[in-house]
């Protein structure tokens, strides 16, 4: 299976635009955001409504610009091809994605913690994909000017579960970054969007 994954559009109009082309395009079955298309809450339901005109499912975590009270999940429930995966896992194809939005840059999160101890007992062991906005910590990913700045808790999870992919954005500084943590590839697509193939 084929997606388009793509974070931090903050409301860039030419982006979204060339954003719809290319997941309008027959070889990609669905799409992915890793959160921050708008300016603190401004603009999402018009990116969410524009792809939901594609009657692709978006699958979607909210940045630190959406996630503010019940805004995120009260503006995707609006749109029936628009998914919510934060804090969800959700099964596309052969493969579990799990989400987990928000977060800024905060180097540690007990909520995740008790999330992640819930995944490793279910899914271990299968395919995972994890969607996240905030970058894992000591990586390429989110090396910001002289420190890394993501968060240990998704670290650890990913040195737990080995999952195949992990997509994050938050970071302009990283965009189009790939980077490998173990057997586990990482990517910051950017608001340019990545395409990327799963077997």
């Amino acid at each position: 299976m084929k997606f388009l994954v793509f974070t931090d559009l903050h409301e860039n109009k030419k982006g979204l635009k060339e954003l719809l082309v290319r997941a309008a395009a027959k070889d990609i079955d669905f799409i992915v955001c890793c959160g921050d298309v708008s300016t603190f809450g401004r603009g999402f339901e018009h990116v969410l409504s524009s792809f939901n005109d594609l009657k692709k499912k978006l699958y979607v975590v909210p940045g630190n610009h959406e996630e503010h009270g019940t805004f995120f999940e009260d503006s995707v429930s609006k749109y029936p091809f628009c998914v919510s995966l934060h804090q969800k896992a959700v099964k596309v194809g052969s493969y579990w994605f799990l989400g987990y939005g928000g977060g800024g840059f905060a180097l540690e999160d007990k909520n995740f913690r008790k999330i992640a101890r819930e995944w490793y007992g279910e899914f271990n062991g299968e395919k995972v994909v994890l969607v996240t906005h905030q970058p894992p910590y000591g990586s390429a990913v989110d090396w910001l000017s002289n420190r890394h700045v993501g968060n240990k808790d998704y670290r650890a999870f990913i040195e737990r579960i080995n999952p195949r992919l992990v997509l994050c954005g938050h970071l302009h500084e990283t965009v189009g970054t790939i980077e490998k943590l173990g057997d586990t590839k990482v990517v910051n697509p950017g608001w340019d969007g990545m395409v990327i193939e799963l077997k």
